[in-house]
């Protein structure tokens, strides 16, 4: 099975103790024979889970699919989809020319699939609604936290005024004080951590347009009205830093780019006032 293959089935690992018991079962059924899965009607799945039909659609959708057709389908590729090489975790005694391969390789991995995965309409939809945002404001704890610190160095420069806050109290509080001309990007690996989920609740609340950077199918994305969705295979080599971290900053690059454009000559003055500012600041 391939390394996205095996992401996805790990997304529906995870979320399948958030689900009701009904919709477990189904999970169930892909989990131990996603292959087969692929190839089942929805009468064939649910009698299968010993489910209704229903139960089957609302299973696709806790995942954030719009139905059995796109779930299938987003299996199928995943399931079929490759990588030329096989991914190694490093080891106590690699040379330093074992760690960069290994590195480098499920790094590239990483990114491969977030090329063949990520939904380029919700990007566009991120990017539409920052240009115009009054202000923008970035969520994050942990490691993500600093990924939101990469974010907010990228889009100040556009000429949008924003913010990056990983202190769960500091972030609630903004929050509390934006308005429906605002604009939250959220971003987690996990799209679980309570924290971050109630600042979100707290912006939504008060108006604000929130756009998710998570995993598919968490509690984060039921609260998005943009949600950027990946099916990392999360790093457990203690030695390697999170795949995550590539796939959000690759994201928040992209969302970036797309917003410069949709900004027009707005955003390349901003960027181009921004970069006369530093020269000074180099050697010749």
């Amino acid at each position: 099975m391939s390394e996205t293959g095996k992401a996805l089935l790990l997304t529906i690992e995870a979320a399948r103790d958030h689900l009701s018991r009904s919709e477990a079962r189904v999970a169930d059924i892909v989990l131990t024979d996603p292959n087969r899965a692929v190839e089942m009607s929805i009468a064939a799945i649910s009698e299968a889970a010993d489910v209704s039909e229903p139960t089957v659609a609302r299973f696709c959708k806790s995942l954030g699919f719009s139905g059995l057709k796109e779930f299938k389908l987003r299996l199928a590729r995943s399931l079929g989809s490759g990588t030329p090489f096989v991914h190694q975790d490093v080891k106590p005694g690699d040379d330093a020319g074992a760690v960069v391969t290994k590195m480098i390789d499920r790094a590239s991995k990483a990114i491969a699939s977030l090329r063949d995965d990520v939904d380029s309409a919700q990007l566009a939809r991120a990017a539409r609604a920052i240009a115009s945002a009054g202000r923008l404001e970035f969520y994050g704890q942990g490691n993500s936290g600093i990924v939101a610190l990469d974010a907010q160095h990228k889009f100040f420069r556009l000429g949008i005024p924003t913010a990056a806050y990983s202190d769960p109290h500091v972030h609630a509080m903004s929050a509390a004080l934006l308005g429906p001309k605002d604009v939250v990007i959220a971003i987690s690996a996990s799209g679980r951590t309570l924290d971050l989920i109630r600042s979100v609740e707290i912006a939504k609340n008060a108006g604000v347009t929130v756009i998710g950077i998570t995993t598919r199918g968490s509690p984060l994305t039921k609260l998005c009205d943009v949600a950027i969705t990946t099916d990392v295979e999360e790093d457990t080599d203690v030695y390697s830093p999170m795949l995550s971290r590539h796939v959000h900053l690759a994201i928040i690059d992209m969302l970036s780019v797309l917003t410069a454009l949709e900004r027009g000559d707005a955003g390349v003055t901003s960027m181009a006032r921004a970069k006369k500012s530093v020269r000074e600041k180099r050697s010749a």
